[in-house]
């Protein structure tokens, strides 16, 4: 199987299903994206990286970071930040205020907005500097040192976030938070606005890829840590469509309403696609169906 006319091949039909999906214009920041792009990296086990279409153009990562901050805090802090969020998929949007009230400011998962939080809390409380720490991890395991926040965007998710705002004063009034709410935003707007390309996030997932192991071959989970962290991919990765995201695709995944979407196939690869025009739960359509058509045609899947 020759990957990179399978990833041209896939890009050129997925890529179509642009016209049937809309930008996430609820961050002005966001809003100015062009519909129609199309990227897809494939970053290897073995050290191969391909990609297709505008697969070395940057753009916001968005809830992708989650990914990051919580593997960072369980580094760090180990199953100690399961007794402040959860682990189950949420069946709500992803800034729903609704389960916090009947859980008592306990996040159904990290991957929704308000578990995010949580999670980039308690990151400050380990390490001081959240963002910081995201950012130079992420410029490692990419290596691409120049990375940094879209200020841009970054600003405009701090004038519109008074629902990120609203989840994080709810769990503070639960005693959920253990940082000042302005600081915690402040930070976890900061790393949803980090601008990446599809192979520098290939590439800084890869270590979910490799059980745990980052670029420089040092162990940032154990195994079973790396192994937990996909199963939440899988089952919370995608909010409310995370079911039939499992049924499309196969793979643990991560979406973000900048377009894109990691993947990990453990022991192969991490991938990594973009299209900005998303489906009404913030997934981009083109990504799905880039990465349906791609564990079709390989046979590389979980399951």
């Amino acid at each position: 199987m020759h990957l990179q006319s399978l990833l041209d091949d896939i890009a050129s039909k997925s890529s179509a299903l642009a016209a049937k999906g809309k930008v996430a214009d609820y961050i002005p920041g966001l809003a100015q994206v062009d519909p129609n792009r199309f990227g897809m990296a494939v970053a290897t086990v073995e050290g191969e990286l391909l990609g297709t279409g505008d697969w070395l153009v940057p753009f916001s990562i968005q809830s992708i970071s989650k990914v990051f901050t919580l593997v960072l805090a369980l580094a760090l802090d180990g199953d100690k930040l399961w007794s402040r969020v959860g682990r189950e998929p949420s069946g709500d949007p992803f800034n729903s205020l609704v389960q916090l009230e009947h859980e008592r400011g306990i996040p159904r998962n990290p991957f929704i907005n308000a578990g995010a939080l949580v999670v980039t809390d308690r990151l400050l409380s380990l390490e001081e500097d959240a963002f910081g720490t995201l950012l130079s991890f992420l410029r490692h395991e990419s290596g691409q040192p120049d990375l940094d926040t879209d200020q841009e965007v970054a600003r405009s998710e701090a004038e519109h976030g008074h629902r990120n705002a609203a989840l994080a004063h709810f769990m503070a009034s639960f005693g959920n938070l253990e940082n000042s709410v302005d600081r915690v935003l402040d930070h976890y707007f900061r790393q949803c606005a980090i601008a990446m390309s599809c192979a520098d996030l290939a590439e800084a997932g890869l270590f979910l890829a490799r059980h745990g192991l980052r670029r420089d071959g040092s162990r940032l989970l154990s195994p079973s840590q790396a192994k937990r962290v996909n199963a939440v991919m899988l089952t919370c990765g995608t909010y409310d469509t995370a079911g039939d995201f499992a049924f499309r695709v196969g793979l643990p995944g991560k979406s973000g309403v900048g377009g894109g979407i990691l993947a990990i196939i453990p022991g192969r690869c991490s991938l990594c696609v973009w299209g900005p025009a998303l489906d009404p739960s913030g997934t981009s359509l083109a990504g799905v169906d880039a990465l349906d058509r791609f564990t079709t045609l390989t046979g590389w899947s979980v399951f």
